[in-house]
This record gives structure tokens, C-alpha cells and sequence, in this order.
């Protein structure tokens, strides 16, 4: 049900709503930015200890990491179909909201089986899909067999991290990625390069070390979830269907499929094209990214709280209250944007000191990190109006629709052509690539304005 104002006295807060709105949403963005800063260190320990072994490390482990990202495309569907958990934790049923995470877990709990299998039968031929040399394929698909086994655990902890911050303890997340983070440093210390008799097991020594924090971090979930005033699974919730309620979570989870797979096959794309480009591109790409997952923890932890707090919002019809947090958070944006180009531009030479690269790697490597800060700018918008806001109230289908247009009908075709038919310099091919953030931001705004995110998804479904 669609209910907006046009009371001027609803885009305006007073000092104590004011004070209310920041401390909500500090209280979630702070923890969750927190938890993807940690879990982007992870990855950014992984490359840079791999980065010190050898380049051809480093872009193995960078290209055979795709595979768990489009895994996690297809989780963070399930997951982000959990706004429907947050408006009826607003609504205060929390009968429903452990029916919903039951349902979440079971999908979930599939999704990483089917991964699990391809990364153990064929990581040859995955690998043979982003680089044609040999010596990439062969480090990355021993990388791939050790990892597998981590992605039965992941894709059920990212639930117990969803249950968590709408419960109001998303500390406890931060606390787990922590634990996780200085075990892994301490792991890969030891099996990566070798020490106090450990054998030197390269970048399988970084998958083992995975396997381990994954292992870690959902045995503490779970146990977490028996404390008092939590939700866990029963096996009353695991049997629970509900045909309209699960036809809501489906308008959610699809178009945030859709999407998800529209813009996360893209990044993809992006790996493919620089693989065929050579190793020095792919390990600057691969640097670039794992430096662009560390900068946009901010926009991506703002992100996260807008859709709990205003699916809190909504699922109690509270609709004025909801369209001025909405306004605050657009304004919010713009700023988180242009902080995320300004850190990026003065980190692009510190970066290079860590790496061992060639001269012409690093020249890319400059180049593609003070460009990035534009297409950051432009991501933290689109991340936090466009994957926050909007699909607090169900309005998930303009995200995909966007991603098909800039990304698959202008900057990829455009990148494709670059790279396979007119041999275009590589960092011509990576800027034409990356113009997909930036085409969409003029748009964004116009569609905010119309409200159609302003919805209780929880009236719909009974």
C-alpha cells in the first residue's frame, strides 16, 4: 500500500529528529561498515601477502575469486529479499521474522551447494572462462578445490549477519570479522609463505585459511542465535510456507536477482576483458578492486541501515516519518560520494608501495585508482539511494533495469569492442568499462522523487 504527502512539513526534521535519525543510523552503518571493512581487509591481506609471492599470484587468486562473487551475487538476493524481516520486525511479529530466516536459510544453504560442486568438478574449465594462460588457470584452479568447501559456510553466515542487525546487534558481526580478520592475517602468515616449519602452500595456503575463518565465524553465529532474545532456526520454521508472504519476498529477491547478477556478471566481465588484456592489466584491475572494496565500506554500511531502518519504518506505516528519513539519507549520498573520490585520489600513489609489480603494471595501476574515484562517487549514490532506499519499500526493479541499460547496453558492449575488435590501450578499455556508475547518477534522483518505495510490504501479504 503506497501512501505519500506532499506536507511541506515532511521534508524538514527538528533537533530532536535530527538527533534520533544519526543515532539509528550510526548504530547500524558504523557496525556494518565496520564488518565490510573487515571482511574487504580479509581480501586485501589475501592480496597483498599474495601480491609480495608473485604478480601471477595474485591475478589467479583475484580471477578464481569471481566465482564465489557471483555465488554471492545470488545469496545477497535471498539476503536482501530480508527487508521483508525488517518491516515485520517493525511490526514486532517475530514469529514471522524466524519463519522468514528459515526460509532465507534454506535458500541460501542450496545456492552454496551448487557452487561448492562446480568449484570442486570443474575449476579448470571456470577458470579457461577469464584468461587463456595456462599458468593462471593451473594456480587458480588448485585454488578453487581448496576453497570450495568455504562456500557452504559463507552463504549461510550472511543470513545470521542479516538476523543480527535487524535484531539491533550488529556489534555482535563486527566482533565476529574481527576475530576472523587477525585469524586469517595469522594463517596466511604461516601458510602462504611457509614459516616455523609450516609448508609454503602459495595461494592455496590463502584458501586453506579461508576455510578456516568461514568455519569460524558461522560455529559462532549459530551459537550466538541461542542467546537470549535471538531468533534461531527450529524445525517448526523450517517446514513453514506461506504463499503470499513468500510471493512478496520473491518481488524483492528477483528483481534483486536481477539485478545483482546484471551488475555483479558485469564485474565479471570486467576481470574477462582485463584477463585478455594481459597479466600487468589483470593484476592492476585486480589491485584497484580489492583498494575500491576497502574505500566503499561507508556508502555500503549507509546503504545497509537505510533499508533496515526504513523497512522498520514502513512495516508500521509510518509513512511521513519514513519519506523524511528517505530525503536526509539521498542528501547523505552525495557527501559519502565525494569523501570516497577525494580518499581514493590520495591513496592511488601509496598503494603501488605494497605490491611487487612491473613497471608497467604500476603504471596501470596509478592510472586506474585516481580514475575510480570518480566511478566511486558515483557508486555511493547509486549504492546508497538505489540498493538502500528503494528496496526498503519493494521498489527493486529500477536497479535492475538501470544496470541492463548503462552497464550491458553502453559500457560493456563499448569495452567488448575495444578490447576484441579495434585493440584499443588498455586504460581506454578500463575507463570505457567503468562509465557505468557515473551514466546512471542524472537518473537517480527523478525516480526517487515519484515514492514509490514508500510501501508496507507486510499489508500486501496478508
Amino acid at each position: 500500500m503506497l501512501r505519500s504527502t506532499n506536507k511541506k512539513a515532511t521534508i524538514s526534521m527538528n533537533p530532536t529528529e535530527k538527533k534520533e535519525f544519526y543515532k539509528e543510523l550510526l548504530s547500524l552503518a558504523i557496525p556494518i561498515g565496520l564488518q565490510n571493512l573487515l571482511v574487504a581487509l580479509i581480501g586485501a591481506t589475501d592480496a597483498l601477502m599474495l601480491g609480495r609471492l608473485a604478480q601471477d599470484a595474485v591475478s589467479a587468486v583475484s580471477l578464481a575469486n569471481q566465482i564465489v562473487f557471483i555465488m554471492n551475487l545470488f545469496i545477497g538476493s535471498v539476503v536482501g529479499g530480508g527487508v521483508l524481516i525488517a518491516q515485520y520486525w517493525g511490526k514486532d511479529d517475530k514469529q514471522m521474522v524466524k519463519n522468514l530466516f528459515c526460509m532465507i536459510l534454506k535458500w541460501s544453504f542450496g545456492i552454496s551447494c551448487v557452487f561448492f560442486a562446480l568449484a570442486m568438478l570443474i575449476p579448470e574449465q571456470l577458470m579457461r572462462i577469464y584468461t587463456p594462460d595456462q599458468n593462471l588457470i593451473d594456480i587458480g584452479a588448485s585454488y578453487l578445490r581448496a576453497v570450495g568447501v568455504s562456500y557452504l559456510f559463507s552463504g549461510i553466515t550472511q543470513c545470521y549477519y542479516l538476523k543480527m542487525k535487524v535484531e539491533g546487534k550488529a556489534s555482535k558481526s563486527v566482533i565476529i570479522s574481527i576475530v576472523t580478520l587477525v585469524t586469517d592475517v595469522v594463517l596466511d602468515i604461516f601458510l602462504i609463505y611457509g614459516l616455523a616449519g609450516v609448508p609454503k602452500l602459495g595461494a592455496n595456503g590463502s584458501a586453506y585459511s579461508t576455510v578456516a575463518v568461514e568455519l569460524i565465524a558461522i560455529v559462532w553465529c549459530i551459537i550466538e542465535s541461542h542467546r537470549k532474545d535471538s531468533i534461531h532456526p527450529d524445525l517448526a520454521g523450517m517446514k513453514w510456507y506461506s504463499g503470499s508472504v513468500t510471493r512478496e519476498w520473491l518481488k524483492i529477491a528477483l528483481p534483486s536477482l536481477s539485478s545483482g547478477l546484471a551488475w555483479g556478471l558485469s564485474i565479471s566481465m570486467h576481470s574477462l576483458i582485463m584477463g585478455h588484456l594481459g597479466s600487468d592489466a589483470t593484476a592492476a584491475a585486480s589491485i584497484t578492486s580489492v583498494v575500491l572494496e576497502l574505500v566503499t565500506c561507508v556508502c555500503k554500511g549507509i546503504s545497509a541501515g537505510a533499508g533496515i531502518i526504513l523497512g522498520k519504518l514502513l512495516g508500521q506505516s509510518l509513512f511521513d516519518k519514513a519519506k523524511v528519513y528517505g530525503r536526509k539519507l539521498c542528501h547523505m549520498s552525495f557527501w559519502v560520494g565525494g569523501i570516497h573520490l577525494l580518499l581514493l585520489c590520495m591513496l592511488a600513489p601509496l598503494v603501488t608501495m605494497f605490491f611487487v609489480l612491473t613497471e608497467t603494471a604500476t603504471r596501470y595501476l596509478i592510472t586506474m585508482l585516481i580514475f575510480t574515484g570518480l566511478y566511486v562517487f558515483a557508486y555511493s549514490i547509486n549504492t546508497v539511494v538505489v540498493c538502500g532506499i528503494f528496496p526498503a519499500g519493494g521498489d527493486a526493479k529500477y536497479d535492475a533495469v538501470s544496470v541492463f541499460i548503462a552497464t550491458w547496453c553502453i559500457a560493456l558492449p563499448l569495452a567488448l569492442l575495444g578490447t576484441f575488435v579495434f585493440d584499443l590501450p588498455v586504460m581506454v578499455v578500463y575507463i570505457v568499462m567503468c562509465m557505468d556508475e557515473i551514466i546512471k547518477v542524472p537518473f537517480v534522483y527523478p525516480r526517487y522523487r515519484k515514492y514509490l518505495w514508500l510501501k508496507n510490504l507486510t499489508e500486501e501479504a496478508e
